[in-house]
């Protein structure tokens, strides 16, 4: 793995996640002073998945740093099928200055990253999505300011925007739990990663059954689709299982009054969340959309143009 990727949260220290959100305010509050940063070089985008928000806020991103972004979907390019991701991973760092790719095998990334000689973004796997955790923290901390000590819940599925959660509460010092119904628990390792930085910040992670003792005392309640991108055949199935799940105005009543409503999107009100929280006056949904692009520029600015933080 590359040093100069951005393929986990868990690869940046509490003092970087916080040189990016610093970077990240100055770039949101004022875009015109960054936007040649970028001018002359290019981002190549490989979506095995489609996608709004990754593809939008990328390639808007790039654009107003004065840079360009390709999109290469997998009809497009042979990644893993007539040619290797070794072979891709060089070819593409001759042509561009940074790869962002949204796979579905999380060591296609890696593989990106360990062949390429250019910065490699995880735009989101099936094991990690680190931009959305990245651009969620930072919207916590727009709100709240400080984050140690205070608690955010995830109700859910233990996926992927569960597990880059999990590893970047530690770097922000938020103590988080994680709740799921049986046999949709977050990755085994990544509780254990989790864990093991929790251990080190101070920071609590719970990761349990029951919705509501999960909610009690949040700062912010997060939830997701029950069915992610390429489990839609066993969407039905899991509406039931995942019954008492739902974030509704009772659960949210559990947190904090202060507490506020988070969901990366798409959003399918009356399943896992009610359009009562989605679209009320605690909701955030809409500023971490924003946010995704904020943070992402921040990265890039990083990666491909040396900003220091």
């Amino acid at each position: 793995m590359r040093a100069n990727s951005f393929l986990s949260t868990h690869d940046l220290t509490a003092d970087q996640v916080q040189g990016l959100f610093d970077l990240t305010s100055k770039v949101k509050s004022d875009p015109g002073n960054y936007s040649s940063a970028l001018a002359g070089k290019s981002l190549a985008m490989i979506f095995q998945k489609s996608s709004t928000r990754t593809r939008v806020s990328f390639e808007v991103g790039m654009y107003q740093l004065g840079g360009q972004a390709l999109f290469l979907s997998s009809a497009d390019i042979q990644l893993g099928r007539g040619e290797t991701i070794s072979d891709t991973a060089q070819v593409l760092s001759r042509y561009n200055h940074g790869i962002m790719a949204r796979t579905y095998a999380h060591d296609d990334v890696v593989q990106l990253a360990e062949h390429g000689t250019i910065p490699v973004i995880n735009g989101l796997t099936d094991l990690l999505h680190p931009c959305q955790a990245m651009a969620d923290y930072f919207t916590l901390q727009e709100v709240f300011g400080d984050l140690r000590g205070r608690k955010l819940t995830y109700i859910g599925d233990g996926n992927n925007v569960a597990h880059s959660l999990l590893l970047a509460a530690p770097r922000v010092g938020m103590n988080i739990a994680v709740a799921t119904p049986p046999g949709f628990e977050p990755n085994a390792e990544i509780v254990n990663m989790a864990q093991g930085g929790a251990r080190d910040a101070g920071v609590k992670i719970e990761v349990t059954q029951d919705p509501i003792a999960a909610a009690t005392d949040a700062s912010a309640i997060y939830t997701d689709v029950w069915a992610s991108m390429g489990q839609e055949e066993d969407a039905e199935r899991r509406l039931a299982l995942f019954d008492g799940f739902k974030v509704d105005t009772d659960l949210m009543s559990k947190a904090l009054p202060e507490a506020i409503f988070l969901h990366c999107l798409p959003c399918h009100r009356e399943e896992e969340v009610s359009a009562a929280v989605a679209d009320g006056p605690q909701s955030r949904i809409f500023d971490q959309a924003e946010n995704r692009m904020h943070v992402q520029k921040a990265i890039m600015l990083w990666l491909m143009a040396g900003s220091e933080l």
